[in-house]
């Protein structure tokens, strides 16, 4: 985990390959795979999947955070997580905790979970930020207005890259405050969460200016809605691996530090072939 956690502020030229970051849901009701890894080891078995299939770490996930979803007790959350987060530590695979949940990061933490993804950025938990200055984990923070019971009446922005672009600088300033190390925070414009299918286009062209904030981004665009257009009226949500794959493939070229999916195998394909472009095949 160590070699991997290191890649979170890289110092190799920007044009790498990005980290591949595989979704693992354990909870009932996810909008793409919703109850198929809720038993422990079907969750284990693919975690070893995606990891063969080239994810650097598995993101594991408790509580839903599909578009009107309610929030869920952090008890609860622990304990679809816990047992999952620690099978896999035991087998030395790389994992980070998925959570808006200061108790649930806390636990994480001791047992050995290096990475926190927080798709509130802090604002769920007031305990949040506290919790990952105590703890020293590094810190995936995402752009966000609100929980997903009502987040698509928030989608509403004058300019949205602008508005993106400030309040995650509003967010680094309160974790350095909390005393987060500046090397351990990463990025994540928050697509799909409080944002419409335009936002979300305009985000992703905006990757530089995102960037130029200073800190990694993580780009989590995986069969999320405005991909929908992109496969066939009615398919289900793994129609739209083909388009998340290009788009790992388009924020890759734009220098994002990593990408959040949930099929691993044809991100990694997409992205060794950018790696095979960018690097202009075998030189004499």
């Amino acid at each position: 985990m160590a070699s991997t956690v290191a890649r979170i502020r890289p110092t190799a030229p920007a044009r790498r390959r990005p980290v591949i970051v595989g979704v693992l849901n354990v909870t009932p009701d996810s909008f793409s795979d919703g109850g198929k890894f809720v038993d422990i080891d079907a969750a284990v078995s693919h975690a070893v999947e995606l990891r063969a299939s080239g994810a650097d770490f598995i993101d594991v996930g408790g509580e839903s955070t599909r578009p009107g979803a309610p929030r869920l007790d952090p008890k609860i959350e622990r304990k679809r997580v816990m047992p999952v987060l620690k099978a896999l530590l035991d087998r030395d695979i790389p994992v980070s905790i998925d959570t808006m949940n200061s108790s649930t990061a806390l636990a994480a933490a001791d047992a050995g979970v290096l990475v926190v993804n927080d798709v509130s950025g802090g604002l769920a938990d007031p305990e949040m930020l506290r919790t990952v200055a105590k703890t020293g984990v590094h810190y995936i923070a995402s752009h966000w207005r609100g929980p997903s019971e009502d987040m698509d009446s928030q989608a509403v922005y004058r300019n949205v890259v602008f508005e993106v672009r400030d309040s995650l600088k509003a967010r680094i300033a309160e974790m350095l405050v909390w005393g987060i190390s500046p090397d351990k925070i990463v990025l994540d414009p928050g697509l799909g969460f409080a944002k419409t299918a335009d936002h979300n286009w305009a985000l992703l062209k905006a990757l530089p200016r995102l960037e130029s904030i200073g800190y990694p981004l993580l780009i989590g665009a995986s069969r999320k809605r405005f991909l929908a257009p992109f496969a066939a009226d009615g398919a289900p949500t793994t129609d739209r691996d083909f388009a998340t794959a290009i788009i790992s493939a388009l924020a890759a070229q734009a220098g994002v530090w990593g990408v959040r999916v949930h099929n691993v195998e044809s991100t990694a394909a997409a992205l060794d072939v950018w790696a095979a472009w960018s690097g202009g095949g075998v030189h004499d």
